[in-house]
């Protein structure tokens, strides 16, 4: 799929990356969702299917902050608050312990949610606001959405495939 280029193509990139990932996410078996034998979001390392989902429900939840604190008028602390572009291996490491509490259901339903959080955010936003002018650096808002959701959907739909593969499960 292309890079998303308008609202309407950013919503059904998101929309058709995660429904596919929900559809993987939902039929691996929860005993397997806290083995680390995935690699890992930093070199060298091993996550778990929980931590994947972890991953991306940090990522989505900063992708919250960041709207609703440039809606507000508030500085935005790209990636995160003490956290530098170069750093995103223990923003990964981060996002894993904030979430490890949480039971796998739970973790699911709260990726659905911030999801459709984000969808509502682009909602209430034009063809303009999203993609009109730079709103990081040389990136539209709706650039660096698609950056944090749509693209980590179909990266994590990729590693979810290899690793159901070679665990002999199927996620058809």
């Amino acid at each position: 799929m292309s890079v998303p280029q308008t609202k309407v193509e950013l919503l059904l990139a998101i929309d058709k990356n995660f429904n596919k990932l929900i559809s993987y996410l939902d039929v691996i078996p929860i005993e397997t969702t806290s083995e680390r034998s995935m690699d890992g979001h930093a070199k060298g390392t091993k996550m778990s299917v929980r931590d994947l989902v972890s991953y991306l429900l940090g990522w989505n939840s900063l992708v919250v902050k960041w709207i609703t604190s440039d809606a507000k008028g508030l500085p935005i602390d790209f990636p995160d608050t003490s956290y530098k572009w170069n750093q995103l291996g223990l923003l990964a490491q981060k996002f894993y312990s904030d979430y490890s509490e949480l039971n796998y259901d739970s973790l699911i339903a709260e990726l659905r949610a911030v999801k459709n959080e984000i969808v509502a955010l682009i909602d209430e936003r034009t063809d303009d606001v999203l993609y009109g002018k730079p709103w990081y650096k040389k990136w539209t808002m709706g650039r660096m959405i698609s950056f944090n959701t749509s693209s980590p959907y179909a990266n994590a739909n990729g590693r979810l495939k290899k690793w159901a593969r070679n665990n002999n499960i199927n996620l058809k």
